[in-house]
């Protein structure tokens, strides 16, 4: 979503969009998971006060939601269609009427033809209850509403053997959850504001998803029709099962 000045990227906002709108057309409809919040207040207010990183955090986020979603509602009714925001904390996902209640959110959201999108409640979630990434989030959502298939988005092609610049790196097509593929993980440093996942992350999570019977891809974002190529049988990233 971002560039390399951290800044959100509006055509790849768009694009993302329209490849949901296709899958629509089609009968297949996506529930999006989000992150961006917290740069999109930190282009509006650049530096604050707060020196607490908790309190920067609500405060950005705060912010930013709302901008954000200004940009989906925009570029999803400029297609003719709708979406709508689900904020979650993680008491939202274990068993009991928090959960119940979120099941059927997205029940309803989905039924009415309204691409939900998700994002964690960054305003109100404590440490001890805060998703370690989106892409946590992503997975509890896909698990939530019976996913046919989950795809964590990043901004290279996926799991690589090396670098992913290195020419001699290879891209790892399929991985099976008892597969040792975590050496080839590329360790990277995150500015304030991005979001707190990375390739070390998306693996993790992609196996726990497929492990449960999500399929899980992993794939690059910024290419054109990743996702329509996912759900069409093509696999532009790295693809992780169960066996």
């Amino acid at each position: 979503m971002t560039n390399r000045n951290n800044r959100i990227v509006g055509p790849v906002l768009r694009n993302l969009i329209r490849q949901i709108s296709y899958l629509y057309e089609r009968d297949i409809i996506t529930a999006l998971v989000s992150s961006g919040s917290a740069i999109a207040g930190k282009e509006v207010l650049g530096e604050c006060s707060a020196t607490d990183k908790t309190a920067r955090r609500q405060i950005y986020t705060s912010v930013g939601q709302p901008r954000l979603m200004r940009h989906y509602y925009s570029m999803f009714h400029d297609i003719g269609m709708r979406c709508a925001q689900v904020l979650a904390t993680k008491r939202d996902f274990a068993p009991g009427e928090y959960r119940d209640n979120m099941t059927n959110c997205y029940e309803v959201l989905i039924n009415e033809g309204i691409i939900p999108i998700a994002n964690e409640d960054d305003t109100v979630s404590l440490t001890d209850s805060m998703f370690s990434d989106n892409d946590e989030l992503a997975s509890l959502v896909a698990e939530l509403i019976g996913a046919d298939m989950l795809i964590l988005l990043t901004d290279i092609d996926g799991l690589f053997t090396g670098h992913p610049d290195d020419e001699n790196s290879e891209l790892i097509r399929h991985v099976t959850v008892d597969q040792d593929v975590e050496k080839y993980v590329q360790k990277s440093r995150k500015a304030e504001g991005e979001g707190r996942g990375g390739m070390e992350s998306k693996l993790r999570i992609a196996k726990a998803a497929a492990n449960l019977g999500i399929p899980t891809y992993i794939a690059n974002g910024k290419e054109e029709n990743t996702i329509i190529d996912i759900v069409e049988g093509r696999n532009p990233g790295t693809l992780v099962t169960k066996n």
